[in-house]
């Protein structure tokens, strides 16, 4: 384990938060979908290792399932995961929003810049995760990594009945339109205010923060670092992984 005093090369010190406390029901029954095995190596596992590439990284703190802790903690300790940094094992709640607040509830002094980034994201390359953390130290409150949207998007009124059609309501300027991915970048102070004051059963912490009416910047997010959250998911990280084994020579 690393010394936890160690500072980054700005003097701003980086943790990053994984909450992976979610069933993952959509990849159907079985383990939590963090468990899940790709290329034999569950993908929590995946995004530890994609996280702590980041030599900004000092301390990733994973949030268990509130009756997984020993479990993960296990999974982490039978893994090799980079010796410069620490890992912590914290339980969570009973939604995504309780658990990220545990995992910053779980940080030390001194950590100035937060990452939060989902478990089932766990092929995020080192230069994205970078990128966030960079521009957090360029002194943006918060930072989302994105992608240009490759299809037409259609706003509809939701059906009465499951299955029937669906009236389209409008056609929002693709343009303007960003998917969203993580690792997303924080001021720590900034995101423990908005956990602290909104309430709201948000999708992500980012909007958590634009309800503070503080300013969050997009930078520029990769097609690999796609959420893996049904079965075909799971083929394409797997065909991810076996090219960056051929390009990689193991």
């Amino acid at each position: 384990m690393s010394d936890d005093s160690r500072p980054s090369p700005s003097g701003a010190r980086t943790a990053a938060v994984i909450p992976a406390a979610g069933r993952g029901v959509r990849l159907g029954p079985g383990a939590p979908k963090a468990l899940r095995a790709l290329n034999g190596t569950p993908m929590l596992i995946h995004a530890v290792r994609a996280m702590a590439a980041s030599r900004a990284v000092s301390l990733v703190v994973v949030v268990a399932p509130p009756d997984g802790s020993a479990e993960v903690k296990s999974l982490l300790d039978a893994h090799a995961l980079p010796e410069r940094t620490d890992f912590v094992v914290v339980p969570g709640g009973d939604s995504r929003q309780e658990s990220v607040k545990l995992g910053l509830d779980a940080l030390p002094p001194g950590i100035d810049i937060v990452l939060v980034h989902d478990a089932a994201r766990p092929l995020v390359p080192v230069d994205t995760v970078d990128a966030v953390i960079e521009a957090v130290r360029d002194g943006a409150p918060a930072v989302v990594p994105a992608l240009p949207l490759a299809d037409t998007v259609k706003q509809v009124e939701p059906a009465a009945v499951p299955g029937e059609p669906e009236p389209v309501v409008a056609t929002p300027e693709r343009a303007r339109l960003r998917a969203v991915q993580t690792p997303q970048g924080f001021d720590r102070d900034t995101l423990v205010r908005a956990h602290d004051t909104v309430t709201d059963n948000v999708t992500d912490d980012a909007s958590m923060v634009e309800q503070l009416g503080a300013r969050v910047v997009v930078v520029p997010g990769h097609e690999e670092a796609f959420k893996v959250t049904r079965p075909l998911d799971l083929v394409l990280a797997e065909a991810v992984l076996a090219r960056r084994r051929l390009n990689d020579g193991f």
